[in-house]
């Protein structure tokens, strides 16, 4: 392990005291000089470490830059040994996430970018990611035949891990809309897209990717004109000065926790809790055609259960809703 990534885990675990440099290089064993360099570095690749004489080192509150280092400090120790990587700037979590798994990677590899250049989302849609405001993620999961029969049960877990964690984290109470996104007072903050990679021959699924994209921050320059009416970020401006590392760390530990007891279901009952959906009109539709009806249930598999006009009831395994409301139009 490198000095600069011995310097940023101790910084990490101090922010709220100084490390005289004296301290650091002592406990590493390295000279001053050399923590003063990693300290450079760190700062040139964004980190805000405030430095001053006779004080010593400091993480600045602000300070915002994902890091494996700042994620394994809010891990339990029993995850140790999962890899975790994370990228300055990367097409896609999920297609990196697949790339790995080509090559070898291990259940549990967590793959995190501050930047994507070719996000996706469900339906083939893009996931607007812009630089340092978002959390981007993919795990790697490896299922039972008792699991693969039904990878929709992962999509729901990891709705459920991320609400759980936003509340734990920052106290603030997410929605799940049907079957992947998370909303925040009315606007999405979260997608999730679940990818299964088959053995050809089986037919067997051998590994899911879970892909995970947070709106932490707002960006900069707003959102894109055409996401302007729908899209959301969990922090608003000046507040929730938590680093994302924290939050990423409890979407993870929520998501592997849950994935170890997958078939228990006892999850389901938050993910109806906290459903926008249920018992609101709906436009839906699994093939080509809309059709409308009321959410009336989620049953234990994730389907939606939708009540037609004529009483009809069809449970939706896949496929899209939108909800419809007369004075505020569609929210997709």
């Amino acid at each position: 392990m490198s000095v600069k990534t011995e310097v940023l885990k101790l910084l990490e675990g101090s922010r709220d005291r100084d490390l005289s440099g004296q301290d650091i290089a002592e406990s590493l064993g390295v000279t001053r000089a050399a923590v003063w360099k990693a300290v450079k570095s760190l700062k040139e690749e964004g980190y805000h470490v405030d430095a001053a004489n006779n004080r010593g080192y400091r993480l600045m509150e602000d300070s915002d830059v994902l890091s494996v280092e700042g994620i394994r400090l809010h891990l339990p120790e029993k995850y140790n040994d999962r890899e975790i990587v994370v990228c300055k700037c990367i097409d896609s979590t999920n297609m990196e996430v697949k790339r790995r798994a080509l090559d070898g990677a291990g259940e549990g590899l967590v793959v995190l970018a501050e930047e994507q250049t070719a996000g996706r989302g469900r339906l083939g849609r893009s996931f607007y990611s812009p630089s340092g405001t978002g959390i981007y993620m993919s795990l790697l999961f490896c299922p039972s035949p008792e699991i693969s029969q039904d990878v929709v049960l992962v999509t729901t877990a990891a709705s459920v891990a991320v609400c759980r964690a936003i509340r734990k984290v920052l106290g603030v109470e997410p929605e799940i809309k049907w079957v992947n996104d998370v909303y925040l007072e009315g606007r999405k903050i979260c997608g999730i897209l679940t990818e299964a990679v088959s053995d050809f021959e089986s037919g067997r699924i051998e590994t899911v990717v879970v892909g995970i994209g947070i709106n932490y921050h707002s960006p900069e320059k707003g959102f894109p004109e055409e996401l302007k009416q729908t899209a959301g970020s969990v922090c608003r401006d000046g507040e929730n000065l938590v680093p994302r590392n924290t939050l990423a760390a409890a979407v993870i530990q929520e998501l592997y926790e849950l994935y170890e007891d997958l078939t228990n279901k006892s999850y389901m009952d938050d993910y109806r809790k906290w459903s926008n959906v249920l018992g609101k009109e709906v436009r839906f539709t699994s093939g080509t055609d809309w059709e409308y009806g009321t959410a009336v249930d989620i049953d234990d598999n994730g389907g939606l259960v939708i009540e037609k006009k004529n009483g009809e009831r069809q449970v939706l395994r896949t496929g899209e809703i939108t909800l419809r409301f007369a004075e505020k139009g569609e929210i997709t």
